[in-house]
């Protein structure tokens, strides 16, 4: 115990910045009524306090220390409390070093960039510079971005560092914290990677934490989908590059198929250093699972979909097909069956020749298991996905396995051509990839996602303290019997807190539901706001969120993950800064109206509080309107909406990049209007945005005294995580507010997983619809019933991984190969070549003999006709011997090669290398370097007669590579256009057969799964026959190679006909 109460203070320290040992701090708390000060009273104010205080002081401290200890010791007794504390030992010598780095000037501190990348270069290693980097960052972030860093910023930082997960809450700042091990880690100068989730947070972080980086001397690039590859491969070669996690993933794969080294745009051959992943839970296990295709169109049965969707539209649930939500599978009864087939007019649905099965049971998944408005919308004739963890639409991604064809057939919509896989890869073998891998998260802390990422990523997850005690309050979870009386009460629940005066957010899970309680609340005259895939909600996303927290405003939202704007209690002043000058100008700069669809919905201002402008505001703002008017408005000059938005975005950055005298003096203007305009918006904006942070702060106190942002979740998810994501909206930063969970027994959760027990329970009540049930028992069980789906499709994922493990052992050695045709000199890809021709010749030799027999016994005839059949299909040949020779013959001939005269050395049979042997010293060279790889071959086994099997083999393998060498000679090309010709006949038929193999893979992966009935490991049949099917993949693409590369080669034929 004393040593528990002499570790206490430093506990304490960890989750409080305030030492509540020391009475001095502790009276200074109790007379401010705050629970943390950032400086020390003095003295003389406690000279002034009589020693009964002190002493009464000193007990109060005693019983808080006991109830401290009461409260926290499991907190400090956890793994998590210890190596926290063990970071405070970086953030104390960060901070010691803060005062020396304020007073160096701005070139002395970017200079420090210059100085650790010597210093690494010395010898010092990123460890030992790690505190000194982190506190010139925070020094930069300071005079940059007007921001510090706190201590438990410094501490998440250090944790991305140390390749593990920071889980930092909402509102604490993950954005800042990035460039603190990004920065660290780029002066190794071998690029670092910050992930997002999309690409309006890639552009913003690069935009706004780029400001530090450039500072320091660093390069940042920026990945946005319709880049061009020559933008990509700058943007890469910075030392920090921004991207969305799926842009960086195509970006591999495109890389991987492509023909020529000028097209590649990573880093090659080393385009992974370290990754920062924001939402790291969302991408690794939420997405994770979704595998990143790059596929080839196939019109081949796209005539069958439309008939397939008929069909599927007549069977019904339950008599002709069984449905199982649980694993999304439908099985077909023997009613169905029948039914299916006399629709059809065919006999069996599963004729080879005439194959029906597939199809209907990809019309009957796509029937049941996608829901427009749930899990895709309609946009201009075509299926748009729904991600369902953020809620957002993604663009350019198609379901596979028939399965979007099939819903394109359900919607009456024109069927795209199928797909054929030409490469895919899944999040989770991506970044597998990195050799070093950190990620931010505010929802990974708990058993299920904890386990998940230490066993398939290595990487433990580090709970980061908040800055501020979360003061929020959850209150018990709500069950309703029926779907319809939960909507009711959510209204009603939202109607109430409406009159209040308290911002709400309401989470729900698809955009059928978003608007049908749109349409409820509606019905009662309560103005709000919807934010769902929808492109008219989405294009308003940022904005939507950002005034989420002021007085009054309720906000329908689908899932909150990944959504990159804080809630800010009395709203956001910057956003709403930007909204007031826009709605004020754009009038006057254009007379096109909106699109709807494009450019959004307007937000509903109904029941928000007006901004109250100051006259200097409403000065500044009339002067802009008089100049947009004259600039833009005269002889109809007007620009279209989306120009007039880009012109007021560029007038509203230079805000932010000038300072306001510099401002001033260019809108004072000196010549064509033109040049003043920007200007005098920026300043305009500039007023205006003083006005907002007044209006902010004064809303934001008062929604804070009504009990901050109160948030309802309308749906229970598969984990815990999802449902922490949308809790974790409200009480950022220590605010108040409050959280309500209510469900019904008709969710989609309840439909998947056994719920008999809260039945019977409604049943045993007779509640009403509208009447929830609100027990501890029942919390106990919802949660039990969580973490049992958790664990469900833990096991789903931890299967599909030990599936993929296979495909990511293969296409690493199939990407490796590929870059090292790719990239290796001249030289180097023709040694591969000629490898690849003794390969071939060795194949053929292998098959037919037993070194541990006599020669005998060999199949001599079978190695002469594959020779002669190779032979026929590429080059002709001349052999002496004619008709074909015993095995005694070749015996002999074998048994006289250490005798013979190598120049008239024929075996029978078999015609004479061309060229009588190695020309030039690289040529003998690398003939000795394959006669000693063949002799110490530890794969192939010793015997008797192993001599005469490498004889024969080296004898084939050099009227291989002596014919193509005598071709090259004689085709008088350049030796650039050889090497041109030779890299893109390997790639072409390494890309062809690697093609279909993942096909056959795919296949196989369906099939294996029927083995289980015979007492078989599905993973372990997988494992075998992949191999299998990959060695007989690679054999063939060499084979294909050699064959190409010996068929004739027309002397003096122009380069373009190749």
């Amino acid at each position: 115990m004393k040593m528990l109460k002499k570790n206490l203070p430093l506990a304490m320290k960890i989750n409080e910045p305030l030492y509540l040992f020391d009475v001095e701090r502790l009276l200074q708390r109790r007379k401010s009524r705050r629970y943390y000060c950032s400086s020390k009273p003095s003295r003389t104010k406690m000279g002034k306090e009589s020693s009964h205080t002190i002493k009464s002081l000193r007990s109060v401290q005693s019983q808080e220390v006991a109830v401290y200890f009461k409260q926290n010791w499991r907190q400090m007794l956890s793994l998590n409390h210890w190596v926290v504390h063990d970071y405070f030992k970086l953030v104390e010598t960060v901070n010691e070093l803060e005062p020396w780095m304020t007073r160096l000037s701005d070139e002395q501190l970017r200079g420090k960039t210059d100085e650790f990348r010597k210093r690494l270069r010395c010898g010092e290693t990123l460890n030992d510079i790690q505190a000194e980097a982190f506190a010139v960052v925070r020094e930069a972030a300071r005079r940059t971005l007007g921001m510090r860093h706190f201590d438990v910023q410094i501490i998440g930082g250090a944790v991305l560092h140390d390749g593990a997960i920071a889980e930092m809450k909402t509102g604490e700042g993950k954005t800042l914290v990035s460039p603190l091990a990004a920065y660290l880690n780029s002066l190794a100068g071998e690029g670092v990677h910050v992930v997002t989730v999309n690409d309006y947070l890639a552009q913003r972080d690069a935009e706004w934490m780029g400001q530090i980086h450039r500072f320091l001397g660093l390069s940042v690039g920026l990945i946005q989908s319709g880049m061009h590859p020559w933008e990509r491969k700058a943007a890469y070669a910075c030392d920090i590059t921004y991207s969305n996690n799926s842009e960086l993933g195509f970006d591999y794969l495109r890389d991987n198929i492509s023909e020529k080294k000028e097209d590649l745009v990573m880093r090659w051959p080393k385009p992974f250093n370290f990754a920062i992943v924001d939402e790291v839970d969302s991408v690794l296990i939420d997405e994770g699972r979704n595998p990143l295709l790059i596929s080839s169109q196939s019109i081949k049965d796209a005539a069958r979909y439309p008939v397939a969707a008929e069909v599927a539209a007549l069977l019904l649930p339950d008599y002709h097909y069984k449905v199982d939500f649980k694993d999304k599978n439908v099985e077909l009864t023997e009613e169905g069956v029948a039914a299916a087939e006399l629709a059809l007019e065919t006999e069996d649905l599963w004729d080879e020749k005439d194959p029906w099965a597939r199809f209907v049971m990809t019309a009957l998944k796509a029937k049941e298991f996608h829901q427009r408005d749930v899990h895709y919308i309609v946009k201009d004739g075509q299926v748009q996905i729904v991600d369902e963890f953020t809620g957002r639409v993604v663009e350019n991604r198609r379901w596979s396995e028939g399965i979007h064809q099939a819903v394109e057939a359900k919607e009456g919509l024109q069927i795209q051509a199928d797909a054929v896989t030409v490469a895919q890869i899944t999040y989770q073998s991506f970044f597998k990839l990195y050799p070093k891998l950190s990620g931010m998260t505010g929802t990974a802390k708990t058993e299920a996602s904890e386990s998940e990422f230490l066993k398939m990523f290595k990487m433990p997850v580090v709970e980061v303290p908040t800055n501020l005690p979360n003061i929020r309050q959850d209150f018990p979870l709500q069950l309703f019997p029926t779907t319809r009386g939960k909507w009711e009460r959510v209204r009603e629940e939202v109607e109430f807190m409406y009159s209040q005066g308290r911002p709400v957010l309401v989470g729900t899970t698809s955009v059928e539901q978003s608007e049908y309680l749109s349409g409820l609340l509606r019905e009662w005259n309560i103005p709000h706001n919807i934010l769902n895939a929808r492109p008219k909600y989405a294009a308003r996303e940022a904005e939507i969120v950002a005034q989420a927290g002021r007085k009054n405003a309720i906000t329908l939202a689908t899932n909150m993950a990944g959504r990159g704007t804080d809630i800010i209690l009395g709203g956001n002043p910057e956003m709403l800064a930007k909204e007031l000058v826009e709605n004020s100008l754009l009038r006057f700069i254009t007379s096109e109206a909106p699109n709807i669809d494009t450019d959004g919905v307007p937000l509903s201002q109904l029941a928000l509080s007006k901004i109250k402008q100051s006259p200097a505001t409403q000065a500044r703002l009339a002067r802009a309107c008089v100049a947009a008017k004259y600039t833009c408005g005269s002889n109809g000059a007007k620009l279209n909406y989306r120009e007039a938005k880009e012109r007021l975005a560029v007038a509203l950055e230079l805000a932010k990049s000038e300072k306001e005298s510099e401002l001033q003096k260019m809108a004072i203007g000196q010549g064509a209007e033109m040049i003043t305009l920007g200007p005098t918006i920026a300043l305009a904006y500039l007023s205006m945005l003083q006005d907002c942070q007044i209006h902010c702060r004064n809303e934001g106190a008062e929604v804070k005294c009504l009990g901050g942002l109160h948030v309802i979740g309308t749906a229970l998810h598969e984990s815990r995580r999802i449902d922490n994501q949308l809790r974790g909206r409200a009480g950022r930063q220590g605010d108040p507010g409050s959280t309500r969970f209510m469900i019904s027994l008709q969710d989609e959760m309840f439909r998947k997983f056994n719920t008999e027990w809260a039945n019977s329970i409604v049943l045993k009540l007779g509640l009403e619809e509208n009447v929830p049930l609100e027990y501890g028992s029942l919390a106990k069980q919802l949660l039990a019933l969580q973490t049992a789906a958790e664990r469900y499709y833990f096991g789903i994922r931890k299967s599909l991984v030990e599936f993929d493990e296979v495909m990511e052992v293969q296409r690493k050695h199939v990407y490796t190969l590929r870059q090292a045709l790719l990239l290796d000199d001249p030289y180097s890809c023709r040694q591969r070549l000629l490898k690849y021709m003794q390969a071939v010749a060795d194949e053929m030799i292998l098959q037919n003999v037993d070194s541990s027999k006599h020669p005998r016994k060999w199949k001599i005839s079978s190695i002469l006709n594959e020779f002669h059949e190779l032979a026929d299909r590429t080059f002709s040949v001349d052999v002496p011997n004619v008709q074909t020779p015993s095995a005694d013959m070749v015996v002999a001939a074998l048994g006289e090669f250490e005798k013979a005269n190598l120049d008239a050395f024929v075996l029978p049979g078999l015609p004479k290398p061309p060229g009588g042997g190695p020309k030039g010293l690289r040529s003998k060279v690398s003939a000795m370097k394959r006669w000693l790889e063949m002799t110490s071959d530890g794969s192939f086994p010793a015997g008797r007669y192993e001599k005469e099997v490498h004889i024969l083999r080296k004898y084939i393998g050099d009227i291989l590579i002596g014919t193509y060498e005598e071709k090259i000679q004689l085709s008088q090309l350049s030796h650039n256009r050889i090497e041109l010709v030779e890299r893109a006949l390997a790639l072409n038929a390494l890309d062809w057969y690697w093609r279909d193999h993942l096909v056959n893979m795919n296949r196989l992966r369906s099939a294996v799964n029927v083995r289980c009935f015979g007492h078989m490991n599905p993973l372990e049949e997988y494992k075998i026959d992949g191999c299998r099917f990959f060695i007989f993949m690679l054999s063939t693409a060499r084979r294909i190679t050699v064959e190409s590369l010996l068929r004739p080669w027309i002397p003096g034929e122009e380069e373009d006909d190749y």
